[in-house]
């Protein structure tokens, strides 16, 4: 099964395969010590979370904060390793992907979308 997350209402993608961390050791492991998003993926979503961190990772990432109905609550681009966001209590869960990769025009208070794809 594969997932995509598009802006809701527009032909906007801005992840065409999603990786899920829900548990508590996918959550905490998340993209450490990796070179790169994890292979064959251009998306971690990480459910439940409302803050990260980027310690012990070797790239920088686009994160987006959404809250429970996938609405964006905050954008940082090109987030650098070894660097702690704020908390961010509207928040729900947190997507992560390769910097630069969030379109322009994304804003807050957007609404996302999870398609499943076979």
């Amino acid at each position: 099964m594969n997932e995509v997350i598009k802006l809701k209402n527009r032909d906007l993608y801005l992840c065409r395969n999603l990786k899920r961390a829900e548990s508590f050791v996918e959550r905490g492991i998340g993209l450490m010590f990796k070179d790169e998003m994890y292979e064959g993926y251009d998306g971690l979503l990480l459910k439940p979370c409302n803050s990260i961190h980027t310690f012990f990772m070797r790239f920088s990432i686009d994160v987006m904060f959404l809250d429970r109905k996938l609405r964006v609550v905050k954008i940082i681009k090109n987030m650098q390793p070894w660097r702690i966001s704020g908390f961010y209590f509207k928040s729900a869960q947190v997507l992560e992907m390769n910097s630069q990769t969030i379109p322009e025009g994304i804003i807050i208070g957007d609404q996302l979308e999870i398609l499943c794809i076979n």
